[in-house]
């Protein structure tokens, strides 16, 4: 069924990772980030993690978030990656609409991606993270 559906090739949205430390320990805050002048709605975003820790594979339960809509130019807070959690692909599958137009795409922090060496200057939140566009 979703083979029948045309998505549009999605630009200017994607998913941050902001870092939070406390005790010690580093956990990623998750947001869905808008860069477009246009706001989107009927947001859905399905996440989970897999891949292994110490050569046993791990899988999480997949988590599914709705926001109605996110402002053009805004984002808005997902969920927050534990440490335990650092180091697994974290996948964000988006879908959300513009207009009346779907649009759907996966997002992956991989393995090596969270880390204090990769951050960036996140746009709209005027903070350090990691970007996926």
């Amino acid at each position: 069924m979703k083979n029948d559906i045309d998505f549009p090739k999605v630009e200017k949205v994607g998913v941050c990772a902001i870092p939070e430390a406390d005790d010690g320990k580093v956990s990623w805050r998750v947001h869905i980030i808008n860069l477009l002048d246009e706001d989107l709605t009927n947001i859905l975003v399905s996440t989970r993690g897999y891949g292994k820790k110490e050569d046993d594979k791990v899988k999480t339960s997949e988590l599914r978030h709705y926001f109605e809509d996110l402002k053009a130019r805004s984002s808005r807070p997902i969920e927050v990656i534990t440490p335990e959690l650092v180091g697994l692909n974290n996948q964000y599958w988006v879908s959300f609409y513009i207009d009346k137009a779907i649009f759907d795409k996966k997002f992956i922090f991989l393995p090596d991606t969270l880390l204090k060496k990769n951050l960036i200057d996140i746009p709209v939140l005027n903070q350090k993270g990691i970007l996926i566009i």
